[in-house]
């Protein structure tokens, strides 16, 4: 899931890389003057305006009222709001990108460490990690996140120069939850020896009539007839003038926490016949869109599109998107070495040299059902 940098397809957990809301947010209250009610009502007004299906963000908006109604929120406030707000979202129709974010104190009170200790929270993901050759001839690279940040998106150019002359590059995504199209753009490029079709975006024609896709005026993305109620645009490939990737082999290593952003790049890779997906099935967090404020350290990422392959017309939503050589995602890496001719002892020594420090498991999303 743009400036390339407004894209914002943030998985169910806060990798988002929130740009500025497209709508003004309503004004910011102190955490004591908050009533969680209000709160279920701005996110219901936004679901029922903004998200992607109008008909979907009416059912999200009647259930959210509904509740509101009975009293079902009354008292609640922090993750105990979130999970009853995520419950009745849920229970309409599953969204890997709908959670009611809540704040901060909030969300590290209710998730104490383990024995009972203070809750720790962890550093934020290094965008990139472990970016060199891992064999001969076989470069590697870990992105955890595509952000908004240009060192980020010269940092992945840089590395596509650097290892030019490889006669294979393994992309590992495994622990990915999403970002926008920066480093997508700085690396298709080097891969592709003709203009290419990578995938299809479309965003719900009420929010784009407004100014509100987060992929209008992106230089990679081009204008098509779309769907009834939706204004279509496709992302493409164009090569640059360096021909020595071309013809390189390309492994791109998934699991279920590869998400959103990893997932429009695994199932550009997919489609293309570009590269070779090699672990478990993706996330299944399709929907790209946009962060909102509630008031309160309250927030809420509302989806306003979604992310399809142009040929079958099938996104990837609740499904992931599949691999083509089937693995668990600790041994993905070390398959993809044996595929490139790595003896069996060397590339499980590389893999474990190689293993990410951060979940590979689809994460469960709070409130579901």
């Amino acid at each position: 899931m743009i400036r390339s940098s407004r894209l914002l397809p943030a998985l169910l957990v806060a990798t988002a890389i929130a740009a500025g809301p497209i709508f003004a947010p309503p004004p910011a209250m102190a955490a004591d003057e908050v009533d969680t009610e209000t709160i279920a009502e701005k996110y219901a007004a936004l679901l029922e305006r903004d998200y992607l299906y109008s008909e979907t963000g009416k059912r999200y908006a009647d259930a959210i009222r509904a509740a509101i109604a009975a009293g079902r929120y009354k008292g609640l406030s922090g993750e105990a709001l979130g999970a009853a707000v995520d419950s009745d979202v849920n229970a309409v129709a599953p969204d890997g990108h709908l959670r009611l974010r809540v704040p901060e104190a909030a969300a590290d009170a209710a998730a104490p460490a383990p024995g009972g200790a203070a809750p720790v929270r962890r550093s934020p993901k290094v965008p990139v990690e472990q970016a060199g050759w891992i064999a001969p001839g076989i470069a590697f690279v870990r992105f955890n996140v595509f952000p908004m940040d240009d060192a980020v998106t010269a940092e992945a150019a840089k590395f596509m120069a650097d290892h030019a002359d490889a006669k294979a590059i393994i992309f590992d995504i495994r622990t990915h939850n999403g970002g926008g199209l920066d480093q997508m753009d700085a690396i298709f490029p080097w891969l592709f020896d003709k203009e290419t079709r990578l995938v299809t975006m479309a965003t719900r024609a009420s929010v784009d009539a407004e100014g509100g896709s987060p992929i209008a005026g992106i230089a990679s993305m081009r204008m098509v007839k779309g769907d009834a109620g939706m204004v279509a645009r496709e992302h493409w490939a164009t090569p640059n003038e360096d021909r020595r990737l071309r013809d390189a082999k390309v492994y791109v290593l998934t699991s279920g926490a590869s998400a959103s952003a990893a997932e429009h790049f695994a199932l550009a890779m997919k489609h293309t016949g570009r590269g070779v997906l090699v672990g478990a099935p993706t996330a299944g967090a399709n929907h790209f869109g946009r962060g909102e404020q509630l008031g309160g350290g309250y927030g809420a990422f509302i989806p306003v599109g979604r992310t399809y392959d142009p040929v079958t017309g099938k996104d990837w939503e609740g499904e992931g998107v599949l691999p083509d050589i089937a693995a668990p995602p600790a041994e993905a890496l070390a398959r993809a070495l044996t595929e490139l001719g790595v003896a069996p002892a060397e590339a499980k020594r590389l893999s474990d040299a190689h293993m990410p420090s951060w979940p590979m498991e689809r994460r469960r999303p709070r409130g579901a059902r």
